[in-house]
């Protein structure tokens, strides 16, 4: 087995791990195993041959690190404009958490709610307290590594701007904020844990991840209202609520010692960021023996059956599907999609932010315009930004913890599987996408009046047409046949160009609006150009 060098830097802090009743060797061996596991990549049963041979300790969440880094370059700017600390490291250390904390909802609830080992380990004379740091410490790995890629660059660039006392308090507060991350997390869940169970529980976990990402989208734009702009600088105006929001403690820090401000709200800030990231490992740890005894409770499979059919469901069915084909390939995406809880995790939480990052935009407007001014406006396009759940949606749709049972594609008795894509594509749309747009619209509708209804209904035939091109995602692999396993091997730049491809769609709209006649013209062409682009999509996508 690969001794990672993760774990060797590990290997310094042996003492410290033994000082808390760790039994340091097993825990090593425990993390080894779930590395050495994350890096071997299951094949796929219809792309074998396609794919190039990977090494098998080729971790595939390292190739996304490299998108991250390139983020970083971005954050830059934040970190060196100037010395106003306590705005520029409240703004950069908001950005970070928002995109950790997203990372970590996302992609690793299912390493925090996994009960996989717990049959073997559980079994086995191991302290509770060794296999519970195993699993910090996995989690804690990737979001350092991740953390990294997103803050190396600025902070290296940022020393050479503030000096090395800048760099030491980085390398704390980024600690400081991971533990936090990971902490915060767990408790949310572990609440959740002590009072649901059965099916019940798995729903309220989806529904919590869609307000955590819909508080972490509110909190970062609150960390920008705590500071104003006047005279072409940013001055601070201490208030009692910016003690709910994190990324201001983690912020004060530097103010205080960089700039040698002792404002008492900067001294209570600062407090704030070491101490309360101590508590949290500290109850976290007292709480986890209970939080481990609670995910059994994952197991339990009792609740009333959702999943019976009723006349809406079939209608709808009868409506949008052409074929009996097409029918069955959608109940049995529908019923994929609705009892995958991976699924589910890494998809929800995009769902909270495509609700609300519209109101965001119309918010920062407000702050320069007048309501009469923004509903005279066009920044109804802002429900745009609704299409960001599109790209991940439909590239989390090849996955599925069932993806062995994808031979029975093989022996479906069809002459092409086209039916499958296009059905898949629909349940995506009528169960997830169309509820968001149709509230979104309402409240739309309700701001800038009835006027907006054709550019409302333009927005939605362009967000189809945004799925057909999306699809490509598809293209070469088969919905559901792929584990989740691979799923950190998307690439992020695909997401990037698709995005852009929004954009486009609705810099478009933007454009006919200033077009007598321009948006009734617009729909009817866009109707015509996304009936023909939906067929051929997924004539040509698979045949046998």
């Amino acid at each position: 087995m690969k001794d990672f060098p993760m774990l060797k830097i590990l290997d310094l802090f042996r003492p410290l791990f033994e000082l808390f009743g760790v039994e340091y060797p097993i825990m090593r061996k425990i993390v080894a195993v779930k590395l050495t596991m994350d890096s071997r990549r299951t094949p796929t049963i219809f792309n074998q041959n396609k794919k190039k041979k990977h090494n098998d300790e080729d971790n595939g969440i390292l190739k996304s690190l490299g998108m991250y880094a390139l983020l970083s370059i971005f954050f830059i700017p934040v970190v060196i404009m100037g010395k106003g600390y306590i705005y520029q490291m409240s703004a950069f250390f908001g950005i970070v958490m928002f995109l950790v904390m997203t990372s970590m909802i996302s992609d690793f609830s299912n390493v925090l709610l996994d009960i996989k080992d717990k049959g073997i380990l559980h079994t086995k004379p191991i302290r509770k307290k060794t296999i519970t740091a195993a699993k910090a410490i996995h989690i804690s790995i990737y979001l350092l590594l991740i953390t990294t890629a997103l803050t190396a660059l600025p902070i290296i660039v940022g020393t050479f701007r503030h000096g090395v006392l800048f760099f030491l308090l980085s390398i704390l507060e980024l600690l400081l904020v991971n533990l936090f991350i990971v902490v915060l997390t767990s408790m949310i869940y572990y609440f959740i844990l002590r009072f649901f169970d059965g099916e019940k529980l798995k729903d309220i976990i989806n529904y919590v991840q869609i307000a955590l990402s819909i508080s972490i989208a509110v909190g970062y734009q609150l960390v920008g209202r705590a500071f104003s702009f006047v005279n072409m600088d940013f001055s601070f105006s201490p208030s009692w609520w910016q003690f709910l929001i994190p990324p201001i403690w983690f912020g004060a820090p530097f103010e205080m010692i960089l700039n040698h401000d002792t404002n008492p709200y900067f001294i209570a800030f600062s407090i704030l960021a070491i101490i309360i990231p101590i508590i949290a490992i500290w109850v976290y740890n007292l709480m986890m023996p209970s939080f481990e005894k609670n995910l059994q409770k994952l197991t339990n499979n009792s609740g009333k059956n959702r999943q019976k059919d009723n006349k809406l469901k079939k209608w709808v069915t009868n409506v949008i599907c052409s074929s009996k084909e097409e029918r069955v390939f959608y109940r049995f995406a529908d019923n994929m999609m609705r009892n995958e809880r991976e699924f589910r995790l890494k998809v929800y939480p995009s769902l909270g932010l495509s609700i609300v990052l519209p109101f965001v935009f119309l918010f920062n407007q407000l702050q320069i315009y007048s309501y009469h001014q923004l509903v005279t406006s066009k920044s109804f396009l802002t429900i745009y930004t609704s299409c960001l759940i599109i790209p991940n949606a439909i590239a989390m749709l090849k996955y599925s913890g069932k993806y062995k049972g994808a031979w029975i594609y093989k022996t479906a008795p069809v002459s092409n599987l086209a039916p499958l894509y296009s059905a898949t594509l629909k349940v995506f749309i009528t169960n997830l996408y169309f509820p968001v747009y149709f509230v979104l619209s309402l409240i739309f509708i309700g701001i800038f009046g009835i006027k907006i209804i054709p550019d409302i209904l333009v927005t939605f035939v362009s967000s189809i047409l945004y799925t057909v091109i999306c699809s490509n995602y598809l293209k070469g692999t088969l919905p559901f046949s792929e584990s989740f396993e691979d799923a950190q091997q998307s690439a992020g730049i695909k997401i990037i160009v698709a995005l852009l491809f929004g954009g486009i769609l609705a810099l478009i709209h933007w454009g006919v609006t200033f077009i007598p006649f321009g948006v009734p013209i617009y729909f009817i062409l866009l109707i015509f150009t996304t009936f023909f682009s939906w067929k051929h999509a997924y004539k040509t996508i698979w045949d046998f």
